[in-house]
């Protein structure tokens, strides 16, 4: 979707911030969400799945992995595997990929454009910036603020993430409880914490 140029009164960094800090809030925050993925990375690593947010705790699932994190612990099945992985959850080696993608709403200068609907709200890292994340390019709905799509930029490297079927609230906190009753001696249990 092309963006036109955008006049002073719409492209300031305040409002691009706060557009963007309402987008976030509706995905990781008290409410919680949930949303459908598409992961491209260069074409290196492609992914798909579903996942549910709720502040700092987060299930999700894909084709070959399922995980619940409850704040404190991260349990992830490896269903091919039967393994169970448990990590603290502040652990970088919780998940290899979701790890890479860090940083704070302050490591930004914040732009924005508007067009037919959506709002494309630009991030740069400032200097000093201590996250992983160098750049990204959120699409957001103009009037719900709701995610459609994330371009984010680690290293060198884009990653290319589709949203759908987003929906923030009537999230409970029981989603993200491991149900270890479902997981018999047919699986075996890692513990790295």
């Amino acid at each position: 979707m092309p963006f036109a140029i955008c006049t002073k009164a719409q492209q300031t960094p305040n409002e691009a911030r706060q557009i963007f800090e309402k987008a976030y809030n509706q995905v990781f925050g008290p409410q919680g969400c949930t949303l459908k993925y598409d992961v491209n990375l260069i074409g290196l690593f492609k992914t798909s799945g579903t996942i549910w947010y709720k502040e700092k705790k987060s299930k999700f699932t894909d084709a070959r992995v399922d995980s619940w994190n409850d704040g404190v612990t991260v349990y992830t099945v490896y269903r091919k595997k039967k393994v169970i992985e448990i990590h603290d959850a502040t652990s970088d080696k919780r998940d290899k990929y979701a790890a890479k993608f860090k940083f704070t709403l302050d490591d930004f200068n914040y732009s924005m454009e508007r067009n037919q609907g959506a709002i494309l709200i630009k991030l740069k890292q400032r200097r000093g910036a201590r996250g992983t994340v160098k750049q990204a390019q959120v699409l957001l709905n103009a009037d719900t603020y709701a995610p459609i799509s994330a371009r984010i930029k680690v290293m060198l490297f884009w990653a290319n993430i589709k949203i759908s079927n987003f929906k923030s609230g009537g999230i409970s906190d029981d989603l993200f409880v491991f149900p270890r009753s479902n997981y018999g001696s047919d699986y075996r249990f890692e513990d790295k914490r």
